[in-house]
């Protein structure tokens, strides 16, 4: 997995915990996929500080997913809830499904 898809992973567990010009700038890049100089543009900073911006971000992310593993356990969880389906009858799977749906 990049960098990129493992950023895009953390994201939704660890976000609220950025600053907002962190999440600013997070929002731009990844979600509306806009470029270093699109984002300098618009936010009115140098290309250079959206690139630094960007690479403290996936540090913090980093090290909160490190401490926390939120994204481990929620892999995990995914994984067993597959597993589980599985062996599920309708009603087992319908359960599972609501798990799931707890999960987002």
């Amino acid at each position: 997995m990049d960098r990129f898809e493992y950023v895009n992973e953390l994201l939704p567990f660890y976000e609220s915990l950025l600053t907002e010009r962190q999440q600013q700038i997070v929002k731009l890049y990844y979600y509306e996929d806009l470029s270093l100089s699109e984002i300098a543009e618009e936010l009115q900073i140098s290309r250079n500080g959206v690139h630094d911006t960007l690479k403290k971000v996936q540090g913090i992310l980093a090290e909160y997913e490190d401490k926390l593993r939120l994204n481990a356990a929620y892999q995990k969880r995914s994984e067993l809830y597959e597993k589980l389906r599985g062996h599920a009858d309708e009603r087992g799977r319908e359960i599972i499904d609501e798990l799931e749906k707890m999960e987002d």
